[in-house]
């Protein structure tokens, strides 16, 4: 299994939108309910750190960074967000798709990335944490989805590169 991976493009979204949508329906990888357009999409991710896995021309997983601050002081601390196609799980296309994330992220002066996970959401932490992610807080109730309370694990990793 010969697998590209590349900055995505409009071209990819379709197909990007879709395995959102595929993260949406498991209840358990974000609390976004609608897939935005493109123009929303692109607006809201940084433009160098955003990356398709493509197998036979087809997009099977992507990930991305979200600034979490508009605020000078925090311009180097993202949010990443990282989903795989429902029929290419488990043959660790994540794993690389994070790797190329995060050399990508230290290229680029990025010195924290962070994850907010559903503790639900045991492969997620999982991968995270086999790429240096660690927990550093849980938030009790933060969000409600579908009229229920949830809780995220707030997962972070910092840049080797640091000082």
């Amino acid at each position: 299994m010969e697998v590209e991976f590349r900055q995505i493009t409009k071209d990819d979204y379709n197909q990007v939108a879709e395995i959102f949508r595929q993260g949406i329906e498991t209840g358990n990888a974000t609390f976004e309910t609608q897939i935005p357009s493109w123009k929303k999409w692109d607006s809201a991710h940084i433009q160098s750190c955003r990356i398709v896995a493509i197998l036979d021309s087809t997009v099977i997983g992507w990930a991305a960074l979200i600034p979490v601050s508009t605020r000078k002081v925090y311009i180097g601390v993202c949010e990443i967000s990282i989903y795989i196609s429902k029929n290419y799980r488990g043959l660790k296309i994540g794993n690389k798709l994070l790797e190329r994330l995060i050399d990508e992220s230290e290229k680029e002066g990025f010195w924290t990335l962070q994850a907010g996970i559903f503790p639900e959401n045991s492969a997620s932490i999982r991968l995270h944490q086999n790429h240096g992610f660690r927990i550093v807080g849980y938030r009790e109730k933060i969000g409600q989805m579908n009229g229920i309370w949830r809780d995220t694990l707030l997962l972070e990793r910092r840049s080797k590169k640091m000082n």
